[in-house]
């Protein structure tokens, strides 16, 4: 270990191991090239290119920044000179030959941690030599080293980047998970004496101090009570998408006003709240890697499988999430940290086991799907979204409305559905709270007010006067759309609001057929409308199109099913008294009920009430 690493003249390329600037390029030209996306996903391409059109950018001297091998190649030999603090088998010949030895037990970097590691660190100002990155937003499937890099990152920062009294913090919601990144750090300095001689670093229980430089290391977790008065120079917070509100992340944010080049590495796994501080740094990620968003001080990468319209050309379906094939694009380190064995046993699992397979794909595949052992994936309800969709589009069509009503606190959903002539199934939604809800001083419904507010200034949600849903309002949406569309029937469930409001329509649309119907929700009735849903939402934009409406798509990821032996299956919220709302997708199968029933009638609507 160099005596003295943040000393060296970047022009001075001696004692690193291996020339990884080079690995870094020699894999952003792979996945770049990768144009059918079996190897790569989207966005591993798209920050391939990035990179490479950087490099191409950098030689214009109007362009602020410039590549430096020499940055890049320090911390990636860094990182190789510390030690595995979990058994590891290294890739020499002698561990291929069933020896495994201390000398062979140092990390071995594999190409897309290096290309990450490269690029974050290699890309300089060109005025003053500083870093260009001070936001990494990482996403990439469990056991792919996340937390064995990042504290590499961690030392690497508090030793060797010539900063006084270099502050870095490992946050995370618990304690134990704060450690998760803070622990490795401090058995790799335990491990190597040689480095704690070289920077005068020191491991304490809670801690890590650097004698250097004045600088230390610590773990900060969600509750901690001394949250506020840090000056970090890195602040690597792991598992991001377990984060419930943005309270900590915010306090982090805001505390790098007085470094020259701070950082703020954000690594996770998918998880299940789309409307979450994890999800939303996730977007501006997508949105910079794609160019809609010019930030240059952040790097993005997200190793997942790809969706329907993340093909070039655009294919009608995504990745098979059973294909083992597809599984490099969500494990970068298949092979090596991730053995195959292993994702085939936690596959046949999730095909067996519907909370098998919320786990499979969040956890394995870094698929986003929702509520924690969710029916539908987010993704791909996603990827059918068009938010062009306007009413004109139904025009011609035989049309049926679906509705979920609430009557205090609760979302009241109404959907419009009708299938097109390519076969295609059409949603449009509507949604209505009381506006009361908004005025509870609560604490437990702070973030879901946020939320709500959020969508009532998209319009999105529509907010009725007093402490209860105005159902006056969404009669007349009712009848408005009845009078504008071929409406054959409007489905609600045996709900006492909806079996008087039903009564006042088919007085005034009833044409001797039963306009307004009611549909009590149980297997029988919901299953064939629910298994239509599911099979278009994983068919894609070909069999699906909704209005995009963000209020559908949180309810998408909120629904699980009860699965019966016989086959039926039936939406329910993930616990009964769960404040993440499904009325939408409710609403969807009610109306979708009748359009079952207008093709030969098999006896699971049996019991719809007329």
């Amino acid at each position: 270990m160099p005596a003295s690493r943040a000393t060296r003249s970047p022009a001075t390329d001696t004692g690193h191991a291996r020339d990884y600037a080079a690995i870094a390029l020699a894999y952003a030209k792979r996945a770049a090239a990768d144009k059918q996306q079996v190897s790569h996903c989207k966005w591993v391409r798209l920050a391939a290119q990035r990179h490479l059109d950087d490099l191409k950018r950098s030689r214009s001297k109007d362009w602020p920044y410039r590549f430096d091998p020499w940055h890049a190649n320090d911390v990636c030999d860094f990182a190789e000179k510390l030690p595995h603090i979990e058994g590891n088998w290294c890739r020499c010949p002698r561990a291929d030959a069933g020896v495994h030895l201390d000398r062979c037990g140092l990390i071995d970097l594999e190409p897309a941690q290096i290309f990450i590691l490269a690029v974050v660190f290699g890309w300089r100002r060109k005025a003053n030599g500083l870093r260009r990155f001070t936001v990494v937003y990482e996403e990439v499937a469990r056991k792919n080293a996340k937390s064995t890099k990042t504290a590499a990152v961690s030392l690497y920062c508090l030793a060797c980047e010539n900063e006084v009294g270099p502050q870095v913090l490992t946050a995370a919601t618990t304690f134990d998970q704060a450690k998760k990144v803070f622990h490795p750090a401090k058995r790799m300095v335990e491990k190597m004496p040689a480095l704690q001689e070289a920077f005068g670093i020191i491991p304490w229980a809670k801690s890590i101090t650097c004698a250097d430089n004045g600088g230390y290391m610590q773990p900060l977790h969600a509750k901690s009570k001394t949250q506020d008065g840090h000056n970090p120079h890195l602040v690597t917070m792991d598992e991001l998408h377990a984060h419930s509100d943005r309270g900590l992340y915010d306090v982090m944010r805001s505390a790098f006003g007085a470094r020259k080049q701070p950082l703020l590495w954000q690594i996770t796994t998918a998880g299940s709240n789309v409307h979450g501080v994890c999800y939303e740094q996730r977007t501006m990620a997508t949105k910079v890697l794609e160019r809609s968003v010019i930030a240059e001080h952040i790097f993005g990468i997200i190793f997942t499988l790809d969706g329907p319209k993340d093909f070039e050309p655009e294919r009608k379906a995504g990745d098979d999430p059973y294909d083992e094939r597809n599984w490099i694009k969500a494990n970068p380190l298949l092979g090596a940290a991730v053995q195959l064995d292993e994702l085939r046993q936690y596959a046949i699992e999730a095909q067996n086991s519907p909370l098998a397979e919320g786990e499979f794909k969040t956890k394995r595949l870094n698929l986003w799907i929702g509520a924690a052992t969710a029916w539908l994936n987010v993704s791909q309800w996603i990827a059918c979204s068009d938010p062009t969709l306007r009413l004109s589009d139904f025009r011609g069509l035989e049309c049926f409305i679906g509705t979920d009503l609430s009557d205090k606190d609760d979302i009241t959903a109404v959907v419009l559905a009708a299938i097109d002539h390519d076969g295609r199934l059409l949603i449009k939604t509507w949604f209505y709270l009381p506006e009361a809800v908004l005025k509870r001083d609560s604490q437990s419904e702070k973030d879901q007010q946020a939320l709500y507010r959020q969508w009532h200034a998209w319009r999105k949600l529509v907010l009725t006067k007093g402490d209860f849903i105005d159902h006056r309002v969404i009669r007349r949406r009712i009848a408005r759309l009845k009078k504008a569309l071929n409406v054959r029937k409007a489905v609600g469930d045996s709900f006492a609001g909806w079996e008087t409001m039903a009564a006042g329509l088919n007085d005034d649309f009833d044409d001797g057929t039963g306009f307004a119907v009611m549909l009590a929700k149980n297997a029988n009735n919901c299953s064939d409308p629910a298994k239509d849903l599911e099979a278009r939402v994983k068919a894609g934009p070909g069999q699906l199109r909704h209005d995009g409406n963000p209020v559908m798509t949180w309810m998408a990821g909120n629904v699980v099913v009860t699965r019966a032996v016989n086959g039926t299956i039936l939406p329910k919220k993930e616990k009964p008294m769960s404040p993440n709302k499904i009325d939408g997708i409710d609403a969807a199968v009610n109306a979708m009920a009748p359009m079952q029933r207008e093709q030969p009638r098999p006896p699971e609507f049996q019991m719809m009430v007329f």
